[in-house]
């Protein structure tokens, strides 16, 4: 005969077995998305021998193919063919062409603190550039200090941050020290993590100096990212 009380306690023993065995039934653990493969990059990412520094390869499987050079519809209809438009949010540099064209490039922009925008003009462009450290870094470096303008910079070649090319931007005929300009390491493309200058790989770089005119306007979008920006990584 099965009492109340005999009901009850067969009730939870039931219930108790039914906890304990729920794990051993599981048909099957919750499956991790793995990260879609990035293809092979395009040659012209290959090592670049004709400089008077070398340049290595970038490496496979680091930069995202949204971030490779590549010709796109231009989605800045109303800048004059030769602006250059950087959008710190998406990463993004492009270069207006003719009949509705552009060539994009992935790009390093201005992390917290540091972040500009607004329009200037590209007033010169140098190849395999000195980097003259200015003041406010090196208030915040002083082991910068022996790089300085009054020290005469960073000579050019591998290490100097500036890479094979830079491009200086001014503003009312004064220098913004802002620049565009190579060394981005691969795994920062795309990423808010310099001092404010646009950084592109040296491959990216060369390419758009060849196609960029003296006097061009650039155009730096507005940041919308949130303002606590961790800011890491190196460069300027």
């Amino acid at each position: 005969m099965i009492t109340r009380r005999t009901f009850v306690a067969a009730s939870s023993a039931m219930a108790l077995s039914a906890c304990g065995l729920a794990p051993q039934t599981r048909s099957h653990a919750p499956v991790e998305m793995m990260p879609e493969p990035i293809p092979p990059l395009p040659a012209h990412y290959g090592a670049i021998t004709d400089e008077p520094y070398p340049i290595p390869a970038v490496p496979e499987g680091i930069v995202p193919q949204r971030l490779w050079r590549q010709e796109v519809e231009n989605p800045y209809p109303h800048e004059p063919v030769g602006t250059i438009v950087i959008d710190p949010d998406a990463g993004y540099l492009h270069l207006v062409q003719a009949e509705g064209r552009a060539m994009r490039y992935g790009a390093g922009t201005g992390a917290a603190a540091f972040e500009w925008q607004g329009v200037a003009r590209l007033q010169f462009c140098r190849s395999w550039p000195r980097w003259k450290v200015p003041d406010t870094m090196i208030a915040r470096r002083p082991d910068l200090a022996p790089y300085s303008v009054a020290n005469g910079g960073m000579n050019p070649g591998p290490g100097n941050p500036l890479g094979a090319r830079a491009l200086y931007l001014f503003q009312n005929g004064e220098d913004t020290l802002y620049r565009i300009h190579g060394a981005c390491e691969p795994h920062y493309l795309g990423k808010a993590v310099s001092s404010g200058c646009i950084r592109l790989l040296d491959h990216d770089v060369i390419d758009l100096h060849r196609r960029v005119k003296h006097g061009a306007s650039v155009r730096v979008l507005p940041s919308h990212r949130p303002s606590a920006m961790d800011g890491q990584g190196t460069a300027l």
